[in-house]
C-alpha cells in the first residue's frame, strides 16, 4: 500500500519552522546583526552601518539569548575581552537597550582622562594627529580633530576630539571593579559611556551584560535605504578594529 504523501502546505510550514530554529540557533551561539543608530563611535562606526557581532567571543550570558530569559547567572565558557575590542552590551541602567563602545579597561585597571588623553594604569595612550573627522554618518558635516590612538597593549584605532577640555576630557581615576569592564566611545566628546556615572550614563559595565564583539560591517548607507546611490560600498565587509 502506497504511503500517503504529506500535503504541500504542511511541508512548507515544517520548512519555515526548521529555518526559524536554525536562524535562532545561529543568532544565539554564533553571530547576530546590529545597526548603528548614533555617532558615538565615529570614525570607526558611522550611523547607518550594519555589522555582525560574534556571540561566542566572550562566552554566553542570559543576554545572549532572545528575550534574555533568566536561565542562569553570570557567563558560561567565559573569556575576558581584550583592551581595544569594540563590544556590544546591554546598558546597565536599562537592560533592554543595546550599546556599542570600545573596551579600554579590564577588572582591576585604573582608567583616567587627563587633557583628552586616555591613561590606563598610569600609562598614557599615545595619540598621533591624523587629519580631521568630517561627518557623523548622517550627512551632517562636522569638523573635529582625528587621532590614531595606541593603547598600552599595542592596539591602534582612530578617535575624534573636538577639544581636550570637554566634559569628560578630565576625570578622576576610575578603578574598574571585579566582574566589570570600562567602555568608551571613539567619538570622545559625543559619547555617553563609562566616564559618565550620571542618570543617563553607563558607568562600569558588568561582564554579564556583554553580548559579543563587533567583527565586520556587512552593509552601510546614508539616508533612506532605497537610495542605492547613498549606499557606502567602500565600507561593505570592512573588519572592525
Amino acid at each position: 500500500m502506497a504511503k500517503r504523501k504529506p500535503s504541500g502546505w504542511l511541508e512548507t510550514v515544517k520548512t519555515v519552522v526548521y529555518a526559524g530554529l536554525i536562524a535562532i540557533a545561529i543568532r544565539t551561539i554564533a553571530f547576530e546583526p546590529f545597526n548603528i543608530p548614533s555617532a558615538s563611535m565615529v570614525p570607526t562606526l558611522l550611523v547607518g552601518d550594519y555589522l555582525f557581532v560574534s556571540k561566542f567571543s566572550y562566552g554566553y550570558s542570559r543576554f545572549s539569548m532572545p528575550f534574555s530569559p533568566r536561565l542562569w547567572e553570570g557567563r558560561i565558557f567565559a573569556s575576558l575581552p581584550e583592551r581595544g575590542d569594540v563590544a556590544v552590551f546591554r546598558w546597565p541602567r536599562d537592560e533592554s537597550t543595546d550599546y556599542i563602545k570600545r573596551i579600554v579597561g579590564l577588572p582591576g585597571d585604573r582608567v583616567q582622562m587627563i587633557g583628552g588623553v586616555l591613561y590606563i594604569n598610569g600609562e598614557a595612550a599615545r595619540r598621533e594627529p591624523a587629519g580631521f573627522c568630517e561627518t557623523d554618518g548622517t550627512g551632517v558635516r562636522i569638523r573635529s580633530r582625528r587621532y590614531i590612538e595606541t593603547l598600552p597593549n599595542g592596539r591602534r584605532h582612530a578617535i575624534c576630539e573636538f577639544s581636550d577640555q570637554e566634559r569628560f576630557d578630565n576625570t578622576p581615576e576610575f578603578l574598574v571593579p571585579a566582574g566589570h569592564v570600562f567602555a568608551i566611545g571613539d567619538n570622545r566628546d559625543n559619547s555617553s559611556d563609562s566616564r559618565d556615572f550620571g542618570p543617563g550614563g553607563v558607568g562600569f559595565v558588568p561582564l554579564e551584560n556583554l553580548i559579543g564583539r563587533a567583527e565586520i560591517i556587512f552593509f552601510s548607507h546614508e539616508g533612506p535605504f532605497w537610495q542605492v546611490w547613498n549606499w557606502r560600498f567602500s565600507r561593505f565587509f570592512n573588519r572592525i578594529r
